[in-house]
């Protein structure tokens, strides 16, 4: 397991880093959801920008592809009237610890001040906080099957404001839980923050050994997962992660563990559906339960500005009580 919790806070218990739910608590996560909700709120208001890090240079390191996550960590240090820098680099060319260190020392002899970083190998950010300059953080948008902490976060915020709180909920995550970083940080997230009870719902194929130790119910087939459920989250299925020998085919896929409107209706009625994105319509989700009146998977757009604004200030706010 990584040794993450003491290099993502500092000496207060403040977050220094953000590169897993784990080793992180409960009043953690709300600080950064009522953060959240104080942007979004200034946001509706059409208050657009705060000062709270002019002067700041932020790096979006990007080793794998994610226009939505690189767009809104974009908009999000815009609107902390930060200074943005947006680097894709080739997989290929980071391939060895050494390759990144070098990308990471060139960095900071730029003086920037955070880098946030998506790799496809799992610990990547965590490495690079390891290695990086004291004070310099480190945000993790997603590292290879580890986890995706700021996206569970945005989900955690979209939960909050549609249900007012977690206590008593029921949520299902369904599909590609195997291959899933978002998968294993919501999980993380939802039991850290008191919701009754979190369901994987998914093939025997596409679910990790012993998953049950996450804490969660495994159902193999929707018509008893989805049965008494308040939050229905769906996951992308990650071919590019993944070989034909998963799964017999997309169609068989969908008419087993694809969301429609007829297996929606099995949930509770005010279920509300998520969706991580990009969607695959038709694969793991109709098109006409995408856009439909349950749906609130452009809501979780929009929230993932508020949120990463609130772990972008935060991170350098704790850095700051660091020093």
């Amino acid at each position: 397991m990584l040794e993450i919790e003491n290099l993502q806070l500092n000496s207060q218990g403040k977050l220094r880093h953000f590169l897993s739910i784990e080793g992180l608590n409960k009043d953690l996560l709300t600080e950064i959801l009522d953060t959240a909700e104080s942007f979004a709120g200034a946001s509706e208001q059409s208050i657009k920008k705060f000062p709270l890090l002019r002067g700041k240079t932020i790096v979006n390191l990007f080793f794998e592809n994610s226009t939505r996550t690189r767009a809104t960590f974009e908009l999000a240090a815009t609107r902390l009237s930060a200074d943005i820098l947006s680097m894709n680099i080739a997989t290929s060319a980071t391939s060895k610890g050494e390759s990144l260190l070098d990308t990471i020392r060139n960095m900071e002899a730029m003086q920037v001040d955070m880098f946030v970083v998506r790799h496809s190998l799992s610990g990547a950010a965590h490495f690079i906080a390891q290695h990086t300059a004291p004070h310099i953080n480190v945000i993790n948008a997603g590292d290879g099957q580890h986890e995706h902490p700021t996206q569970a976060m945005l989900d955690m915020f979209t939960i909050r404001r549609v249900k007012k709180q977690f206590t008593g909920l029921r949520v299902a995550i369904i599909g590609d839980i195997l291959h899933s970083r978002v998968a294993r940080s919501q999980i993380l997230a939802l039991n850290m923050l008191g919701v009754e009870e979190v369901r994987v719902i998914a093939p025997k194929s596409l679910l990790p050994v012993q998953v049950e130790a996450l804490g969660v119910s495994v159902y193999y087939d929707m018509q008893a997962g989805l049965k008494n459920v308040d939050v229905i989250i769906m996951l992308r299925l990650q071919k590019e992660r993944m070989n034909s020998a998963f799964l017999p085919s997309e169609n068989e896929y969908f008419k087993c563990f694809g969301l429609s409107d007829e297996k929606l209706k099995i949930a509770n009625k005010d279920a509300v559906v998520m969706h991580p994105g990009p969607i695959n319509r038709g694969v793991e989700i109709s098109s006409s339960v995408a856009d439909g009146a349950q749906s609130v998977i452009l809501q979780q757009v929009s929230n993932g500005i508020a949120v990463r604004m609130a772990i972008l200030s935060m991170t350098m706010n704790g850095n700051r009580g660091a020093e």
